[in-house]
This record gives C-alpha cells, sequence and structure tokens, in this order.
C-alpha cells in the first residue's frame, strides 16, 4: 500500500477516537447523547472492517471522568469518593460496552458481522515522571473560583481558564508500557475488532514489585501509538473534531498541513507551532509511531476517517522522503 491508498486489506490500523466520539456535537455527556454519538463514530469504523482491515479502537474519556468526579464531590458524605484510576477503569468498561454494541450492530448491517471486545487496560508509568510534581493535565468540568478554591483547600490542584472558569489539573506521565496489550494481541489474532486503553488506560505505577494505581490521566493519543507499535499495526489514525494539524495555527499565517514527516513535525513542534493541551500530544503521538517503524499515521476529522487511513485526508504522516511541508507549501505557492 502507498501513499495513494491502495487496499488496507488484512493490515492492523489503530483508530484512536477522541472526544467528539463519545458525546453530542454541544458537548452533553448525558447517556443518550452519548450512545448516539458512538453509533454515529462506528460507521465510518465499520466501513474499514468491512473493507478487511483488522482495527483496534482506543478512545478519549473526558466527559465521563468527569460525570464520575462529580458525583464523587456530590456524594462524598454517604459513600467514601474513587481515586482517578478507578474513574478511568469504569469508564473504559462503560464506553467499550457502548462501542461494543454499536459496532456490532454496524458490522451486521453490513453483512460483516465480527466479534468485538473490550480489554480494560492497565498503563505503566514511572513514579517518579516530572508531570507528578508539576500538574497540568485539565479534567472534569468548569467551576467558578470559589468553589475551586474549597477543593484546593482539600489538597486538590485547580487552575483558571479564563471566562470559562477553574479546572482540576493532574498529573499526566509519559506512557511506558500498556501492560495488557497482549490480551489485545490474542483477541485481535483471534479475529475480534479490539477495544482498549481507553482514555490512555488506567495509570499504574511499579511499587515493591506489584502494581498500584495513581492518580495521574494518561494522554490517549501517547497511549494509542504505544500501543499501536506493540501490536504491529501500518496504520494509525488520531480522529478528532476538526480537519487536520495547522501551522501557524491562529495567526494570519495559518495553514493546514497536509503530508509531512516525523523530522519536519519535530522542527514544526520545536517552533512552537502545536498547542501543548490540544493538538501537541496527537502530533506527537503521529510523530513517534512513524518514527518508530509505522507505515503511515494521520490526524483527522472522524468523518474522513477512511480516507485519512488511506493517506488521502488529513494530516498524513510518512517517513518517505520528498512528501513533508516544504512541498505542500510548493505547492500552495504555485
Amino acid at each position: 500500500m502507498n501513499s495513494d491508498g491502495g487496499t488496507l486489506d488484512g493490515e492492523r490500523v489503530l483508530i484512536a477516537l477522541g472526544g467528539n466520539a463519545m458525546t453530542a456535537s454541544d458537548g452533553s455527556a448525558e447517556p443518550d447523547a452519548q450512545a448516539a454519538a458512538i453509533e454515529a463514530a462506528m460507521a465510518p469504523v465499520a466501513d474499514l472492517v468491512a473493507a478487511g482491515a483488522r482495527v483496534v479502537l482506543t478512545h478519549g474519556n473526558g466527559p465521563q471522568v468527569g460525570n464520575l468526579l462529580i458525583k464523587n464531590r456530590l456524594a462524598a458524605g454517604v459513600v467514601p469518593p474513587v481515586p482517578l484510576d478507578w474513574c478511568g477503569a469504569q469508564t473504559q468498561a462503560t464506553v467499550g460496552v457502548m462501542i461494543m454494541n454499536a459496532l456490532e450492530r454496524a458490522l451486521a448491517a453490513r453483512g460483516a458481522a465480527r466479534p468485538v471486545s473490550t480489554v480494560v487496560t492497565r498503563t505503566l508509568v514511572d513514579a517518579s515522571d516530572p508531570g507528578f510534581g508539576a500538574p497540568a493535565k485539565p479534567i472534569g468540568r468548569y467551576f467558578p473560583e470559589e468553589q475551586a478554591r474549597r477543593s484546593m483547600a482539600l489538597g486538590e490542584t485547580w487552575r483558571p481558564f479564563g471566562e470559562r472558569g477553574w479546572r482540576r489539573v493532574v498529573a499526566s506521565p509519559e506512557p511506558l508500557e500498556i501492560l495488557d496489550a497482549g490480551a489485545a494481541a490474542a483477541l485481535l489474532d483471534a479475529g475480534h475488532v479490539v477495544v482498549a486503553a481507553g482514555g490512555g488506560g488506567a495509570p499504574v505505577v511499579r511499587a515493591g514489585g506489584t502494581l498500584r494505581g495513581v492518580e495521574a490521566v494518561v494522554d490517549k493519543d501517547l497511549a494509542a501509538q504505544l500501543l499501536a507499535r506493540r501490536l504491529g499495526a501500518s496504520t494509525l489514525v488520531i480522529a478528532t473534531d476538526v480537519a487536520g494539524a495547522m501551522t501557524g495555527f491562529g495567526t494570519p499565517r495559518a495553514r493546514p498541513l497536509h503530508r509531512t514527516t516525523p523530522a519536519e513535525l519535530a522542527e514544526l513542534a520545536a517552533a512552537g507551532h502545536f498547542a501543548g493541551g490540544s493538538m501537541g500530544p496527537k502530533v506527537e503521538a503521529v510523530r513517534r509511531f512513524v518514527a518508530s517503524g509505522g507505515r503511515r499515521a494521520a490526524i483527522a476529522s472522524l468523518a474522513r476517517l477512511g480516507d485519512a487511513a488511506h493517506g488521502r485526508a488529513g494530516t498524513v504522516v510518512e517517513a518517505a522522503p520528498g512528501v513533508g511541508i516544504t512541498s505542500t507549501r510548493a505547492a500552495e505557492e504555485r
């Protein structure tokens, strides 16, 4: 398969679904809205599976974890609050079941029935990761300053986000290993479509020869590229709510980034083109995947998922020379 497309039959493709695939367009995370959003998101996934791709899915879980944190707060006087890694594990299972049901229906409608399975996944992180000393990953909803400061008095870290209010921030340590990738591989080999490492996986550290959960959130896109490499995927697609990455975002010189290479992405990231909390991790994930031997990675809208997997939409990253932003810019200038 080359950059002009070709078949994905038999190829392993990992798809990382963003939060827009889990909630309504207005961000609503009510059960019916989540179910409807996931139902719609599974249509392009089912098309890829029906075409012969061997698909693994990961997904975001921000709104779902946010809801659990609200329940923690409201019910603290009745039942003990659960730690953040528990919230991650619970939402992996909840979203996984919704994906399983929706994708099985979509595949049956295409005459391409496959078993779909979810692996509740743990992700190993380093207890000494600097992220624990400088929490920066926003989670949950926005709150007025007064409520945020009450939570800060209980030991939580909160930061202001302009007019929208304050949000809790937690550590987002580097993912080192997807501990349950072996189970995902066995299911994939057995013909299943696999859902794994949802929300980046439940973070754990090694302590005294055993594993224990930690209060943190692993970036789902960085975890996705790690899982893709572990499973031998040829293609990684990060499906989001924009058409792709841009250079000069927010400036008059903003331009869509169509085709690029890992080296050029590294240069652009070092020059500050990608926001650290949004596009930055996605760009780093696709860069790492291709730099580590993956054939292709793409950042694209969910609607263009199939085209992105074939290298025909979004920001496409390949190791081959001559397909970088320099050639794209030259074409635009002509």
